[in-house]
């Protein structure tokens, strides 16, 4: 069994991680998008920003004064047992960000927002919020925290199977034009893309592959990791660079994910993580052993199963090879 004190000392070491520390992935993207970088300003932000993230690791103070909204991506083993239940553990994880928005310090982003009641904690109705997937076999439980902007950098637009992949790539070229030209995202970023679903399922789904997957990962599909790369390409060859500025520098990567939709539509949501990319990993085992990471892996093979069963059957297996 987890102990519960386990997971709430472990969740404030991950708010701490993400608010301060770049991971290496992202970090080794914006390197070599500066170095090819040509616009005078772009080049500018990205040195800065490249000077501010060493700057904020040796200080151990946050990356960015805005430090997002935090929330929290929980994937637990199928035979995991946590000592409490998991209203212990979403206790653990709201008290884990109350306590690190004062000790990092976090800036308290959270209010209501008819009343604009603030508790200075990022805690409250619905906040943080909590997103769960399990995986089969393992007595584990992982938790990602994510700090992301909670205003701007996403849009949505029902398309149709006629709009097919030309009508993917002319709504992802109108964001992303929409986001430098109107301040509407802090690029360079990771960008996600979710492709079906119902509408809430294709927003959830774009969020997490801006959020939850590594600079340098491709989907599974060969088919759509090549869409991915054309995207980041499109991205990239509209005249903006960082924070909008003349320059090539918009796409730090693409991610898709996609889930089975409606046969009439095919609903579309665009999400532009940050520039300070911000997100942490724990690995917590019942015997105390925590492992820390930067790779999220929120999209397993099991996560993205397409069958009845698993293990797939092999007739499946083969017939959809």
């Amino acid at each position: 069994m987890i102990p519960i004190q386990l997971i709430e000392v472990s969740a404030h070491e991950l708010m701490t991680r993400a608010g301060i520390d770049i991971p290496a992935d992202y970090l080794s993207g914006l390197k070599a998008m500066a170095e090819v970088e040509e616009g005078d300003l772009s080049s500018f932000v990205l040195r800065a920003m490249l000077e501010n993230y060493e700057a904020a690791t040796v200080d151990r103070r946050p990356m960015c004064a805005d430090t997002g909204v935090p929330r929290y991506y929980v994937k637990v083993g199928n035979e995991t047992q946590i000592e409490g239940g998991f209203v212990a553990l979403e206790q653990a994880l709201r008290s884990a960000t109350a306590r690190a928005t004062h000790d990092i310090p976090l800036r308290p982003n959270r209010v209501q927002p008819l009343w604009r009641t603030d508790y200075n904690n990022n805690v409250g109705i619905n906040a943080p919020e909590i997103e769960y997937s399990f995986e089969p076999d393992g007595d584990w439980i992982e938790i990602t925290t994510v700090h992301k902007g909670g205003l701007f950098g996403t849009d949505y637009r029902m398309l149709f199977p006629g709009d097919g992949i030309d009508g993917i790539k002319r709504f992802f070229l109108d964001t992303m034009i929409t986001f430098g030209k109107r301040g509407l995202a802090c690029q360079p970023a990771i960008v996600g893309v979710g492709l079906g679903g119902s509408k809430d399922i294709a927003m959830v789904l774009g969020k997490q592959a801006a959020c939850l997957r590594i600079v340098g990962n491709k989907n599974p599909d060969p088919r759509i990791a090549e869409l991915e790369a054309e995207l980041k390409d499109l991205g990239n060859s509209i005249g903006m660079g960082a924070m909008g500025f003349v320059g090539k520098s918009m796409v730090v990567d693409c991610h898709i994910e996609v889930g089975y939709t409606h046969t009439g539509g095919m609903p579309m949501s665009i999400h532009a993580f940050c520039l300070s990319s911000r997100r942490a990993t724990a690995q917590i085992h019942p015997d105390g052993r925590v492992v820390h990471r930067t790779d999220p892996n929120w999209f397993t093979a099991y996560m993205r199963r397409e069958t009845v069963e698993w293990p797939p059957l092999k007739e499946h297996s083969r017939k959809f090879a």
